[in-house]
């Protein structure tokens, strides 16, 4: 029997962090073997593992609780804040690193047997790859920022380790041992890059800043899926919290339905909508009723109070969706 989403996400966080721990455990002695500065650098990113996969379980097990009374909209940004901190700890990692690969340039030290190093840390990037594809998997296929950002996380981690691995070849083939240094300043920068990108979108997540894409993905389906009494969609909001997706909108209908009648066209999109991305949708509909000008792109047939012919079918863009107004001709 098939997990249900949130808590398919809790178990593999809870892979996460049990590999973090492992696999800096394996850093450590690599580094003990070696004494090389971009294996230490790894290490010590790998301890941000840790931290960020104990946080990360955390804001899971918190954003899987159902909406209360303090959280009607539920609990699903403690991810996008779990991502925030995972975000800021690899770039305080990235920066340690920086300053003590400069400092090995004033004050070098003495490098152990490399060739154990280099197996070791091969082991770990392959593992860190392997979980991290399948986070990132995961977390795409259930919604949860979490597990993308810990996926990308342990993708980045295996980038950087690949690299210190082939630094710490050239170092045993030249002989050359301020490579050393210039490898850990090289992974680092990546680190820091990549934590800058997970930053911006932890905290666009936390403004409710629209996700583009999403939208698009949206208005696309609606395009494909649309029903000839949804003359108009306007003032559409979509919000992902965790695993639940928030969509606000109104929906021009025929005037002359009733309640029950509108209601069931709600319910049709609610339906396109929830096939498309999940069962956990929340939608909130706001029904208009059409207009003498709606009549002109309205392409329901055989409609006995229509006024006008219909000139021009609108189709719905992620520009003209969001506007807060009815679509009519001359104004698009």
């Amino acid at each position: 029997m098939a997990l249900e989403p949130h808590k398919e996400n809790i178990s593999i966080q809870r892979l996460v962090l049990l590999l973090a721990v492992v696999l800096f455990s394996v850093k450590i002695i690599a580094w003990f073997y070696t004494n090389s500065l971009a294996i230490l650098s790894d290490a010590l990113e790998s301890i941000v593992n840790v931290l960020a996969g104990a946080i990360g379980l955390y804001s899971l097990s918190l954003a899987s609780k159902p909406r209360d009374y303090d959280h009607p909209y539920g609990h699903g940004k403690a991810e996008f804040l779990s991502a925030a901190f995972e975000s800021f700890f690899i770039l305080l990692a990235g920066l340690y690193i920086i300053y003590h690969a400069i400092k090995s340039f004033f004050y070098p030290e003495s490098l152990g047997e490399l060739t154990i190093g280099i197996f070791l840390m091969a082991a770990t990037a392959v593992v860190n790859f392997a979980v991290g594809y399948y986070c990132e998997l995961k977390g795409k296929k259930n919604q949860s920022l979490q597990l993308v950002a810990a996926g990308k996380h342990l993708k980045t981690d295996t980038y950087s380790t690949l690299a210190i691995i082939l630094g710490l070849i050239l170092i045993k083939v030249t002989g050359i041992k301020h490579l050393d240094g210039v490898v850990a300043i090289l992974a680092a920068l990546f680190i820091v890059i990549t934590g800058i990108r997970m930053m911006r979108v932890s905290i666009g997540g936390m403004m409710d800043e629209a996700d583009e894409k999403l939208l698009a993905r949206m208005v696309a389906l609606l395009n494909e899926k649309r029903n000839e009494n949804w003359i108009d969609l306007h003032n559409m909001r979509v919000i992902r919290y965790g695993s639940t997706l928030h969509c606000d909108c109104h929906l021009t209908v025929p005037w002359y339905l009733n309640v029950r009648e509108a209601h069931e066209e709600m319910t049709r999109l609610r339906n396109v909508i929830e096939e498309e991305f999940g069962t956990s949708v929340e939608m909130f509909v706001h029904t208009d009723p059409c207009m003498d000008y709606s009549c002109r792109i309205c392409s329901k047939v055989n409609c006995h109070v229509r006024k006008h012919p219909m000139e021009k079918k609108i189709v719905w863009t992620v520009d003209n969706i969001v506007r807060d107004r009815k679509h009519r001709i001359g104004t698009m």
